[in-house]
């Protein structure tokens, strides 16, 4: 009593062919990727505004070429990070290195963190700890160095991808010590 049409239709449709529906839900589970360029700001400042903006443009332009190669959705860019997601871990880092070489071509330095979580959706944007996990790694990276969780070394093994174990970091508002990895 009190089922709406809809439901009585969903319920039926169930019993009749014994499959149940899934519960459409804004988490999933993505690997996220963060690159930031590295001294950016002495760049500006090297550079003049209008130089920098055609630039960043160029930057842009490479990361999401590489973003489409490696099958990246691009969630934001601010300043001169870029934000995506990816529905595997290796092509995600994959497109860090490319991402990474590409930049190198353009006279920048970039650094880079990958980490795999659920994340949720909200309007376009993706929000959860995964995505501040992935920041805060980023973070930790040096110049021209990718740095993944151990989540991620974890998840592709076998692909042939290399690591080199860079130990335990405490991540900023993040509980709990996390095992960082450079890609080599």
């Amino acid at each position: 009593m009190g089922e709406s049409g809809p439901e009585i239709m969903r319920i039926l449709r169930e019993w009749v062919t014994e499959v149940t529906e899934t519960i459409p839900s804004k988490r999933f589970l993505a690997t996220i990727l963060f690159v930031d360029l590295v001294r950016s700001t002495e760049r500006v400042a090297q550079l003049g505004d209008g130089a920098w903006r055609d630039l960043l443009a160029r930057y842009y332009a490479e990361a999401r070429r590489e973003l489409a190669i490696y099958g990246g959705v691009e969630v934001d860019t601010a300043g001169d990070g870029l934000l995506a997601h990816f529905d595997g871990p290796g092509r995600a880092v994959k497109c860090a290195g490319a991402i990474e070489r590409a930049v190198r071509g353009l006279g920048l330095e970039a650094r880079a963190g990958v980490h795999t979580g659920e994340v949720e959706r909200d309007q376009g944007a993706l929000r959860g700890i995964a995505v501040h996990t992935a920041a805060r790694i980023a973070a930790q990276a040096g110049a021209n160095e990718i740095l993944v969780s151990s989540t991620v070394r974890d998840l592709v093994a076998g692909s042939g991808l290399v690591f080199l174990d860079r130990g335990a970091h405490e991540l900023k508002g993040i509980e709990g010590p996390r095992q960082l990895l450079a890609v080599g």
